[in-house]
């Protein structure tokens, strides 16, 4: 392929990244803002992102195989096509119901964007360099979708609040629109693929994540044991998963096979990427709520995330130039030592701490996220491959599940950690603040002199004091807590490094015995 035209086709893949992206994050980390053009509270408002969630997070799984029965050019057509026209519905909501409806219709057809743009960076590639700088490059620009958000937002609100975000995106809705039929993919056979129970055991699927992805989101907000309705949905999911999986266990040809999904090799490939995804959890969220809780809004934190966005961008390309499997683990070493540096330095915050004094230990993080995905998804479809194409929409929702079900389940995690901690340093500080204290009383009346010229009674200026005063402690507690995030992140990062590092260590071990039973045996 001319040098032009791979160009125009990477180009697209990070068009078609950014308007996937973009579209899902600009409502996720602007929640605050649009609350109130909606007249809703947080925890109303918070149902946009379940909403489009709960289809989002298992479409993948059937779209592989209607791309593969009715072609992939009709596919790409049509996906942008329903994308574009759920975008300008967003012109039409007035309020939280229909913009939550409208959400849910989003999530369903933003879910092919993902697959395209994949689909649009191999393109470009040769068929070696398709598991290597292919997979790299789409990669990163599916990370830096967040930042980005994060980035654009307070330009966007300040054009026309929430009708300025879906505004943005119609707009890219509209260009994507045009590349996908300026440049066409390489067309694929056609086979008929989908069976009846495919409908059933997708249906069940879909179901069963939607509800887990409901649970995830409002879980935090409503509390795990205060909502029954929780308990209710966790159990529709179990259920419908159960039934799913115990359908494809008797099927001669099973849309997933649940057996080498179950694999040691598949299970110890999922908990890694996992357990990662967890914990770069800090970054999309944690530390972005710790800046929020401090009172800083996006346009105060926007040279961060310049900083975060380069140093994705960085840290894939170095991963695209080095990347091979035998230098995987180091790879991923690398990765989980700057998660592990990066989150340990941010354990450290204060009251005054600043985004200026995050800017090292985020680019650190952002380099980790760049760093492990890559290496582990091409080992991952390499394994599929190998063993036959029917393997592929297996390895997809392994893949999928821990990317999408897993940055949900971190926020939920940490989220509530964060919580909890909080209110055990409350207590903890609160039991310092008696009155008999010459400390704390000097401190009351310190901040009690900054009302002292509006309100002359002494008993409420005295109230005033005591009311900041516990203002400042419930911040100083929500600090901590939010250090004990940090550190917690590094102590998971560190314990998975030192398991990769005895797991490379035996297998070392191993190959070395094999090999001089080998030559003996010969």
């Amino acid at each position: 392929m001319h040098p032009l035209r791979s160009a125009a086709y990477i180009a697209a893949s990070t068009l078609l990244s950014m308007t996937q992206g973009l579209g899902m994050n600009l409502i996720a980390t602007n929640i605050p803002q649009i609350q109130g053009y909606l007249g809703a509270t947080n925890t109303e408002a918070t149902w946009l992102l379940a909403a489009y969630m709960a289809p989002n997070v298992s479409l993948s799984i059937a779209l592989i195989k209607i791309r593969n029965q009715y072609g992939l050019r009709n596919f790409a057509e049509l996906s942008i096509a329903v994308f574009v026209l759920v975008s300008l519905l967003h012109l039409f909501v007035s309020d939280l119901q229909s913009a939550i409806m409208i959400r849910f219709v989003a999530g369903v057809a933003a879910a092919p964007l993902s697959s395209l743009a994949f689909l649009y960076m191999l393109e470009a590639f040769t068929p070696a360099r398709k598991m290597t700088i292919g997979i790299c490059l789409v990669l990163t620009n599916i990370s830096l979708a967040s930042p980005l958000a994060r980035l654009l937002s307070p330009a966007l609100l300040d054009i026309g609040q929430w009708p300025g975000l879906y505004m943005f995106e119609v707009a890219l809705a509209l260009i994507a629109f045009g590349v996908i039929y300026v440049l066409p993919l390489t067309p694929m056979p056609r086979v008929k693929v989908i069976e009846k129970l495919d409908v059933v055991s997708y249906l069940l699927i879909a179901i069963g994540f939607g509800c887990t992805a409901i649970v995830l989101v409002t879980g935090r907000l409503y509390w795990w044991r205060e909502a029954s309705w929780l308990g209710v949905l966790l159990i529709v999911a179990i259920v419908t998963v159960t039934t799913a999986v115990v359908i494809e266990l008797n099927r001669e040809k099973p849309l997933l096979d649940i057996r080498w999904i179950a694999s040691k090799e598949i299970v110890h490939f999922a908990g890694t990427i996992l357990l990662f995804r967890l914990a770069v959890s800090e970054q999309s969220s944690v530390a972005n709520n710790f800046f929020q809780n401090l009172g800083l809004q996006n346009d105060q934190i926007s040279l961060l995330y310049i900083i975060v966005m380069l140093s994705m961008i960085v840290a894939g390309l170095c991963c695209a130039a080095v990347m091979s499997p035998e230098r995987v683990p180091a790879i991923h070493a690398t990765a989980l030592i700057f998660l592990i540096i990066g989150s340990y330095m941010d354990s450290q915050s204060t009251n005054l701490t600043r985004p200026s004094n995050m800017y090292i230990s985020q680019a650190f993080i952002a380099g980790a996220t760049a760093l492990f995905l890559p290496p582990a998804m091409a080992v991952g479809l390499t394994s599929a491959l190998k063993r036959g194409p029917n393997y592929l929409l297996s390895f997809i929702i392994v893949f999928l599940s821990t990317q999408s079900l897993g940055g949900l389940l971190g926020q939920a995690a940490f989220g509530s950690f964060i919580t909890i901690r909080e209110k055990y340093h409350s207590n903890i500080l609160a039991e310092h603040i008696i009155m008999s204290d010459p400390l704390v009383a000097q401190r009351t009346a310190q901040l009690a002199d900054t009302y002292g010229r509006v309100i002359g009674d002494k008993v409420l200026l005295n109230a005033e004091g005591v009311a900041l005063l516990s203002s400042q402690a419930t911040r100083e507690a929500n600090i901590l807590a939010y250090n004990d995030a940090f550190l917690l992140i590094a102590a998971i990062s560190l314990c998975a490094l030192i398991a990769l590092l005895m797991h490379v260590a035996i297998g070392g071990h191993l190959r070395s015995r094999a090999i001089p039973a080998a030559i003996q045996a010969s």
